[in-house]
C-alpha cells in the first residue's frame, strides 16, 4: 500500500480521537505522519509515543508544505474556515480527505473555496469511541467498521480510487461510495437519531440509583449518550431537516407500539417485534469485503 502515495507524507490536521487513530494506523504502515492541533499537550504525547514524527500547534507553513496528502478531523465550521486561511501553503496537486460527519453542508462550501490544482475528495469513517483526545486513539478502532467516501462531480476518478485505497489501508469491513445528499440522508437515520434516542433516555429520568439496577441492555442502548455536546450539537443543525423528518418517523412508530400496548393488541405487537428481529439479522451476517 505503500505506493498510495509517492513520498508518504501525511499531515493529519486535528489531533483528537479520529485523527489520532489515523494517525496511528499510518504510522504504523511505514509513511511519515506529521499534525497540527492546537493542544499543546496532544502534540507532545503523540511525538513521545511515537503516534506522529512532528507536529506543531499552529498553521505551519513548513509541515503543510511539505505534505503530499492532508487528512482534516476537524469540526465542520473550523474545518472551512482553516481551508479558507491556509491553503496558499498547499502543495500542487495534493488530495485531501475528512472525517467530518455532516456532508451536504461541507464538501460543497470547500469544493467552492478550494484551488483549482488541488482536490478535496471527501469520505466519512463509520467508527469512533465515547472518549475523546489522542490519548484514547486505537489503531484497531476501524477495523469491521463502514467507510464511506463522498463524491461530487467534481472529483475526479483518480481522488476516488485513492480515498477508497485509504479505507482499506485503515482497515474497514466495507467502503462504499455515496454522495452527500445520500450520506446526510443515511447518516440522518443510522447516526444522529440513535444519538438522539440515547440522549432522551438518559434525560427523560431522573433516578440517580438506576446505576444500580440496570443491565447491559439499557447500558447497550445508552452507550452513545456520553456524547460530546459541541461537536454533536453541531452535525444536528447542519442536517436539521433530514433529521427532523427522521425523528418524526421514529416518533409515529414509538405511538404505535405505545397504542398496541395500550390496546392489548398482541398480535400486531408481536408482528412488529418478528420484524424487526428479521431486520436486526441482516447485521448479524459477516460479510467480506
Amino acid at each position: 500500500m505503500m505506493e498510495w502515495i509517492n513520498e508518504g507524507n501525511i499531515l493529519v490536521v486535528g489531533l483528537g480521537l479520529m485523527g489520532g487513530s489515523y494517525a496511528k494506523v499510518l504510522s504504523r504502515m511505514g509513511y511519515h505522519v506529521v499534525a497540527i492541533d492546537r493542544n499543546e499537550d496532544s502534540i507532545a504525547y503523540a511525538i513521545e509515543e511515537g503516534i506522529i514524527e512532528n507536529g506543531a500547534t499552529y498553521p505551519d507553513e513548513k509541515l503543510i508544505a511539505s505534505a503530499d496528502c492532508i487528512i482534516f478531523a476537524l469540526y465542520p465550521k473550523i474545518f472551512v474556515e482553516w481551508i479558507k486561511e491556509n491553503q496558499k501553503f498547499f502543495k500542487p496537486g495534493i488530495f485531501i480527505t475528512d472525517v467530518t460527519g455532516v456532508k451536504g453542508s461541507v464538501v460543497y462550501d470547500v469544493q467552492s473555496v478550494l484551488r483549482d490544482d488541488v482536490e478535496f475528495i471527501a469520505a466519512h469513517p463509520m467508527a469512533g469511541r465515547e472518549v475523546y483526545g489522542v490519548r484514547n486513539s486505537d489503531e484497531h478502532m476501524f477495523h469491521d467498521a463502514n467507510y464511506i467516501v463522498v463524491p461530487t462531480e467534481k472529483n475526479s476518478k483518480e481522488a476516488i480510487e485513492w480515498c477508497k485505497t485509504l479505507g482499506h489501508i485503515l482497515g474497514t469491513r466495507r467502503v462504499s461510495v455515496l454522495s452527500p445528499e445520500e450520506h446526510d440522508a443515511m447518516i440522518a437515520y443510522v447516526s444522529q437519531l440513535t444519538h438522539c434516542i440515547a440522549v432522551s433516555l438518559m434525560t427523560c429520568n431522573d433516578n440517580p440509583h438506576l446505576v444500580d439496577y440496570t443491565g447491559d441492555s439499557f447500558r447497550d442502548l445508552t452507550r452513545i449518550a456520553r456524547i460530546n455536546e459541541d461537536m454533536w450539537s453541531e452535525l444536528f443543525f447542519m442536517n436539521k431537516e433530514l433529521l427532523v423528518k427522521e425523528m418524526g418517523e421514529f416518533i409515529n412508530e414509538l405511538s404505535t407500539i405505545k397504542e398496541l400496548i395500550e390496546n392489548e393488541d398482541e398480535e400486531t405487537l408481536k408482528e412488529k417485534m418478528r420484524l424487526s428481529t428479521s431486520r436486526r439479522a441482516l447485521f448479524n451476517k459477516p460479510e467480506k469485503r
